[in-house]
């Protein structure tokens, strides 16, 4: 085992090593904000879908283009509005009445990385086209099925504070999201430097760090990053606290959880615990992978009981709680 595991480890290590390379070129563009960037990286390494809520102005829209730059992927943005149509997402087949035929017009979902911007503004039958194709990763026009190109990503933004004429996205549907990353606010520091920047005369502009099929391969590396079976059941403990709290010694919130995380829970925290260990530059992963990306896997499936909302009780109070009870290994 320790030989396999320091073979796992020199992989990790040759393949990661763009992960510095590729957060420089990300900063000469977004100031700050590493942690929304750590978690966009971890979502392209797993393949798993991000959804980012943050009040306007954060930089979530020119972070999502940034990477798409850096990585050289096709990029496409769809901004969401009530008035929008599936097949102004997934595209339609138009008849031509000269030659009796109908051609394939593609929609902007066809991109490697497609940016939904204010996903929470389009009603449902929109949303639903769009998460249809997040899952099934391919889109029927017609009587035909297209692929989607490889690597595929979603990354969804959506602003927590306005309500009126939003859409708000349904649990079952938000359970599609493999991580939900709050955006907050930059330090004064970093702000004084994002208004020198984008006051200058000179536009930053990021270069290519990566390409697709790089990306690609680190993803297979990624998939072989070992994680212990104490660390899985430690997943499974996380994941069932939020179901069973009392049985881990967890009474005090159990009337606060209405209903716990699904299994894509810990599916997706073991996939971004080895992507997180991935950009750590380790082949293997330990608890402390599962604290760091927890939350951001937790949030959006843990759903809250109005008892919890009058004790103004959050998803980020629970989360915290059992992490803080659940034993580690």
């Amino acid at each position: 085992m320790q030989s396999e595991l320091r073979v796992i480890n020199e992989m990790v290590l040759a393949e990661s090593a763009f992960i510095e390379r590729l957060t420089s070129e990300i900063g000469k563009v977004i100031v700050g904000q590493k942690y929304m960037v750590k978690r966009i990286l971890i979502g392209l390494l797993t393949g798993g879908h991000v959804l980012l809520e943050g009040v306007p102005g954060l930089a979530k829209t020119l972070a999502v283009k940034t990477v798409s730059d850096v990585m050289k992927l096709s990029f496409s943005r769809i901004q969401f509005t009530p008035d929008l149509l599936p097949a102004d997402i997934i595209g339609t087949t138009i008849y031509n009445p000269h030659t009796g035929d109908f051609s394939v017009k593609r929609g902007p979902v066809f991109a490697n990385l497609v940016l939904a911007d204010e996903i929470n503004r389009a009603p449902a039958k929109v949303q639903s086209a769009l998460l249809e194709a997040m899952q099934e990763r391919q889109v029927t026009l017609g009587d035909t099925t297209h692929e989607l190109p490889s690597p595929f990503l979603v990354m969804a933004t959506q602003n927590p504070i306005e309500q009126e004429g939003t859409y708000p996205l349904p649990e079952a549907q938000l359970d599609r999201f493999m991580l939900m990353i709050k955006v907050g606010y930059p330090t004064r520091e970093e702000e004084r430097e994002i208004m020198d920047r984008m006051t200058s005369r000179v536009t930053p502009v990021a270069e290519t760090a990566i390409t697709a099929d790089e990306l690609l391969k680190a993803r297979d590396v990624v998939n072989q990053v070992y994680i212990d079976e104490k660390i899985r059941d430690y997943i499974i403990d996380i994941v069932s606290a939020t179901r069973e709290p009392a049985r881990y010694g967890l009474e005090g919130i159990a009337d606060f959880i209405e209903y716990g995380a699904s299994p894509r829970a810990s599916i997706f925290l073991n996939m971004a615990a080895r992507a997180h260990a991935f950009v750590e530059h380790r082949g293997f992963v330990i608890p402390e992978d599962i604290k760091n990306i927890g939350a951001d896997i937790l949030r959006h499936r843990v759903i809250l009981t109005y008892e919890a909302e009058a004790e103004e009780v959050t998803t980020e109070d629970v989360i915290r709680k059992i992490f803080e009870q659940v034993e580690v290994p």
